[in-house]
């Protein structure tokens, strides 16, 4: 990013942070503060952490001052929460917060395409939470971060104190790590939601799957998993109508005595696998694991897209278009100078746009700039 562009960016974040009201966590002066101030010129992102404050005023007066390209506070309370090293910041508890990136999830598409896939992710684990878990959707609080995905805040105090290993339960569950096949495919059956019925789903479409292809297909894909032979594949496909009948009627842990199923169901790969893990909520592990995580400070601006950080309300989640309700900037035009021919949507309009110099608004100049895709021409 060469200096014109960052000037035209800071002044662009300047602007914003003069005109909005900022939202400030709860125990705002429990928490640390990290911030990637504007660097012209330089490859690498510094940040500042280890920054305290002591009520809300302060913190503005510092944004506003410093106009910061991204900004962070900790999900973590701490008594000393400026101190230099996290061994005396003196751990009191930490939110539990789910991380959700387009990135984890699916790439190499447009990035429309993407912040729809990550949404989907995003609705599919609020209703674990809220449905399975039991936690009161009051208490969540979901944040599209600006850039590729959401954050899911979970605010009930009841998981303040949890520690790694707590929390890696949680994370395993909802990312459907670690089933068990046989306790999948035990007990009563049940309408209810949860993990048992979404196997025994999976298992169902995957013998629907097998039933469409043609039976050298079939017998070819069956051989070519590990311990299962052709006569064993064979039978198994006479019988596959009868075990669809007992994943429907009659669920039972003996199932898993035919050597077929209980191989396809215990590969960590393949066909049923895939469909299995397509029914999780593909959360990063390791932001909800940490305990002293630094995650984006709500309404402020994602200095890789020049978008808000965006808190939402469960019910208008459906019907967010990042692309239209997180961009802060207008139609100004300015000219940019473009790194490569791309399509980019946003403010409800897709603009085609060609290799070299362009006019364009100035909310997707600001997208360009922040991206590293273009400078200021």
């Amino acid at each position: 990013m060469n200096p014109a562009t960052t000037e035209f960016l800071r002044q662009r974040f300047t602007e914003y942070y003069k005109k909005s009201v900022l939202v400030s966590p709860p125990s705002l002066e429990q928490r640390e503060w990290g911030f990637v101030l504007f660097n012209p010129g330089s490859a690498e992102m510094r940040m500042r952490r280890h920054i305290g404050f002591s009520g809300r005023e302060e913190l503005l007066q510092y944004i506003k001052n410093l106009v910061p390209q991204h900004s962070y506070y900790s999900t973590a309370y701490y008594e000393k929460p400026d101190a230099g090293t996290m061994a005396e910041k003196g751990w009191c508890g930490a939110d539990l917060i789910f991380d959700l990136d387009a990135d984890h999830i699916v790439r190499g598409q447009p990035y429309d395409q993407m912040l729809a896939r990550v949404k989907e992710e995003t609705e599919k684990l609020l209703a674990m939470l809220i449905d399975e878990m039991g936690i009161e959707s009051k208490t969540l609080e979901v944040v599209f971060s600006g850039g590729r995905g959401y954050h899911i805040h979970v605010k009930d105090i009841a998981f303040r104190g949890w520690g790694s290993s707590e929390r890696r339960e949680l994370i395993d569950y909802v990312c459907g790590i670690g089933i068990d096949p046989a306790a999948m495919l035990s007990g009563k059956i049940t309408t209810s939601s949860g993990w048992p019925m979404r196997f025994r789903k999976t298992l169902k479409e995957y013998l629907d799957w097998l039933g469409t292809l043609p039976e050298a297909d079939a017998l070819t894909h069956l051989t070519g998993l590990e311990g299962i032979g052709k006569e064993s594949a064979a039978t198994f496909l006479k019988k596959r109508g009868d075990f669809l009948v007992e994943i429907e009627r009659h669920p039972t842990g003996m199932i898993l005595k035919n050597r077929v199923i209980h191989t396809v169901t215990s590969l960590q790969v393949g066909e049923f696998k895939t469909r299995l893990l397509a029914k999780a909520a593909l959360a990063d592990e390791p932001v909800t694991t940490d305990t002293k995580r630094l995650i984006r400070m709500p309404t402020s601006l994602h200095g890789g897209s020049g978008m808000r950080v965006q808190p939402l309300e469960l019910r208008d989640i459906n019907d967010f278009d990042p692309l239209v309700d997180a961009v802060v900037f207008g139609e100004r035009e300015v000219k940019v100078d473009l790194r490569i021919s791309l399509t980019m949507p946003m403010l409800g309009s897709t603009y085609e746009l060609q290799k070299g110099i362009t006019t364009v608004p100035e909310a997707v100049a600001v997208f360009l700039c922040c991206r590293g895709l273009a400078e200021i021409a």
